[in-house]
């Protein structure tokens, strides 16, 4: 098994949740509240309610919580990746096909999913909390919650025990699943393309600004395909803090569908990936940095 894949995946999903977060809160506030008119009514809205501290509610645990994610994602990718060209090809050390690497990248995306479900639930239920850090004096918004239900990361997690159970932290897997299982696949597979495209000619690997695009790239194709899902996800967790309004993924998608036409399945695009390619660039380029560095540390062990 390969396990420094999990310690660079660790360390490049910590720093780039730092840098994407605050674009991240905006976007499920878009996404779960009806009050908002576009993007800059929602970051104005927060920052003269909240200031800065209301684009960062709920970081402490993502930043430790997504390191982890990131760590499962890229070590059951390698892992699974050199499982695969062992099998079809046997020899991991032969240049795995377009099949593997989407094959290689769903497994990656179902096993990451079930580890991210939970924190993604505390994240988003914290994050829409809009009650401000200091007393607020200003004009009240219609539909946001007045005063906060969860006091923190640990007091989310086990009031959600208390009221929703055990099942109640994995609300809203099957979009989850349905979001990152093929969406990860086509993002390995987008990485890839972009990464020998960006190969200098005699080079196996692209330089730390060619893998920075090639991340950001394939973070951009992943935000694009994997919006719509996103959004039901995010409604669906956001379900357990009030009045139940669906029963399952598919009732999900017809009730908003009706209410709001096509386009809501598209709230939050330009978000997405405005923050993806940052995001992904600096985490596929800091992944790849990590892994040189622990190769080359190995070798001297």
């Amino acid at each position: 098994m390969h396990f420094i894949d999990f310690i660079a995946g660790w360390v490049a999903g910590g720093l780039a949740t730092v840098v994407g977060y605050p674009l991240d809160t905006i976007k499920v506030r878009i996404q779960t509240q009806h009050v908002y008119s576009g993007v800059w009514h929602c970051i104005l809205s927060t920052y003269r309610r909240e200031k800065v501290y209301g684009f960062y509610k709920g970081m402490a645990l993502p930043v430790l919580s997504v390191a982890i994610c990131s760590s499962v994602c890229f070590g059951t990718y390698r892992n699974s990746l050199h499982f695969l060209c062992q099998f079809r090809h046997g020899s991991s050390a032969l240049k795995p096909s377009r099949l593997d690497v989407f094959v290689a990248g769903c497994a990656a995306g179902a096993a990451e999913a079930m580890v991210f479900a939970p924190i993604d639930l505390i994240k988003i239920r914290q994050q829409n909390q809009t009650h401000p850090h200091q007393p607020y004096h200003g004009q009240s918004s219609h539909g946001l919650l007045t005063m906060p239900k969860y006091r923190g990361p640990i007091h989310c997690l086990i009031t959600i025990l208390k009221e929703e159970g055990t099942l109640g932290l994995y609300r809203g897997i099957t979009a989850l699943w349905l979001r990152d299982i093929p969406c990860f696949g086509l993002y390995f597979v987008a990485y890839s393309v972009f990464s020998e495209q960006l190969t200098p000619q005699g080079q196996h690997k692209p330089d730390w600004l060619g893998k920075l695009v090639a991340g950001g790239c394939a973070g951009t194709t992943y935000w694009i395909l994997a919006t719509p899902m996103d959004v039901m996800k995010s409604r669906m967790q956001m379900d357990g803090m009030g009045q139940q309004k669906y029963n399952g993924v598919l009732n999900c998608i017809t009730q908003s569908f009706r209410q709001e036409g096509m386009r809501v399945f598209f709230k939050g695009l330009s978000l997405n990936c405005v923050r993806a390619f940052p995001v992904n660039g600096m985490t596929f380029a800091i992944y790849e940095t990590v892994l040189v560095f622990l190769k080359k540390a190995n070798l001297k062990d």
